[in-house]
This record gives structure tokens, sequence and C-alpha cells, in this order.
């Protein structure tokens, strides 16, 4: 049954849900802020209710894991099992009293609303990069994602928009709710950034009139591959070849000055490559995963 699941990414996923769940905990509740998605909706109904989160979050998404499990595949589904549960344990561990922080924000809820942003952000990335979910909308979004390539943060936005105007017009005044939609957006956007890729590689594309000698020197010199292009000039008409490169971030000087000190004419076109899969990058030189 479990054939296939990683270790690596349950420690990864139990990590995320605790990030997630002290975010929701120290400052979402503590600082009467909603949250979009189930998530919200535990919130909705602790605030009118008092019904314990760790709770209403598992009995919302039993419903859901059917289709996690039809849809997402067994380890997608085994994944947010973990999650899901970890998420629930979690938000019971950080609001008892021994444990929980007392964080008084409501005097500055921009802050509130930061953090708030920023650890939930942060949790359900990592929770996402490694394969999991945390239910509900989680796995909306990952289907949308994974079917169809929609952003996962901006998929999750729009349930969230909607999650946070019912909670609006039940118990949020209207400050509130608009801290809330920034701790929403800042939330969305931690997402997509992890979701991408935090490790940002360059791409250079070369024109040059030395271009064999520049790729020569790139290959011995930094040990990295270089793609011949095959371009046509509009104002020139005549056919020329580009080099493409992908390097890491912090060898993007060196690149430049190889190219220099070759040809300080040539024409380079430099930009950012969110991820990076094959060798070099996530390979090395025998095709084996590389260990991050």
């Amino acid at each position: 049954m479990f054939k296939g699941i990683k270790i690596k990414n349950v420690l990864f996923i139990l990590l995320g849900s605790a990030i997630f769940s002290f975010g929701i905990v120290h400052f979402n509740m503590q600082n009467n802020l909603a949250e979009g998605g189930f998530t919200g909706i535990t919130l909705l109904l602790y605030a009118l209710w008092n019904w314990d989160p760790s709770i209403t979050n598992l009995l919302l998404n039993i419903p859901l894991f059917l289709i996690g499990w039809k849809l997402l595949g067994k380890n997608v589904f085994i994944y947010t099992i973990i999650g899901t549960v970890a998420v629930s344990i979690f938000l019971w561990f950080f609001q008892l009293p021994r444990i929980q922080l007392e964080i008084p924000l409501t005097e500055d809820l921009t802050l509130a609303a930061l953090f708030a942003g920023t650890f939930i952000g942060v949790g359900l990335g990592i929770i996402f990069r490694y394969g999991g979910t945390t239910g509900g909308v989680d796995i909306i979004a990952r289907l949308g994602f994974k079917y169809y390539g929609w952003s996962m943060g901006k998929t999750m936005f729009v349930f969230d928009f909607c999650v946070i105007t019912l909670s609006l017009l039940t118990y949020l005044s209207y400050r509130e709710a608009m801290y809330t939609l920034v701790a929403v957006f800042v939330g969305t956007r931690v997402i997509d950034f992890l979701q991408e890729g935090a490790y940002a590689a360059r791409g250079a594309m070369i024109i040059s009139d030395s271009n064999t000698e520049i790729a020569n020197k790139i290959m011995l010199e930094m040990d990295r591959g270089v793609t011949v292009l095959k371009g046509h000039g509009s104002f020139t008409k005549q056919d020329r070849e580009v080099l493409y490169c992908v390097v890491a971030k912090t060898e993007i000087v060196r690149l430049k000055s190889i190219i220099t000190s070759i040809d300080p004419h040539a024409f380079v076109s430099v930009s950012v490559v969110h991820d990076v899969m094959g060798e070099g990058f996530t390979l090395d030189e025998y095709k084996q995963p590389l260990e991050k």
C-alpha cells in the first residue's frame, strides 16, 4: 500500500502542515482574520459557534478524500490524508494553553496580515511542492494545475474570495475583511513562488560572430552545456547561429565575463528561469538524480 511513498516527502509535508497551522492559530485566529477555502469555513464556524477548527477541518474533508483517491492516484491520496490529519493535529496542538503563544497584533493588522499570509503560503507551498495537499480547495487547485495548468495560487484565490465574502456577511468587519484579503494575496504569491521553484536560474541567449569560441570556453571553464539554435535576422535577412545556455544565478556574472572577454560587442539577453530539470541541475553526469 505504501509503495512509492517517500519518507522525505512525508517529513516535509508534516513541516509544511506545522507552519500552516501555526500561522492560522497565531495570526488568523488571534487577530480575527478570516481565510479562504475550507480553512476559511472552519474559521467561520469557530467565530460563529466556537467549533474547534481541528475537528471541523477533518469533518469537512472526509467527502473529498474519495475524489483525491479517484483523480489524484494512490500516492497523492496518501499524502493528502497525511497533510489533512497533520493540519488538524497541529491546529489542536498550537491551541493548547501551555503551547499557544500570545502575539497581540490587533492594533497592527498590517503586520498580522503579512505574517498570516507568509506562514500560510510557506506552509502550503512546501506541502504542494512535495506532492501533498491539505484537502478541501487544495485538492481542487491541484487538479486544476495537473490537468489544465492553472496556477494553484490563483485558483485558490477565487475560492478564497468567495469564502471571505461570506465571512464578511456574517462576522468580519470591513477592516478585518480587507486585511484578510491582503493576507490571502501574500499567501498566494508565496505559494506560486515555491511551486514554480524557489531556485531561479538564468537563461542567456547569445548572438556573436565568435559563437564557437564562446561556447567552447563556457563548456570548458563553467562545465555548462550550450545549445546552438538556428536564427534569422529580420533586418539583415541573414541566417546565423544563436547560443542558449542556462546557468545558476550565481554564475551569471562569470558567464558575462567569458562572453565579453571574447566578444565585447556580443548581443546577450538574460532571462529568469524559475525551475530547471536535467543534467547539471537535477541530474548528474550519469543521469542520476542529484540530492538536494
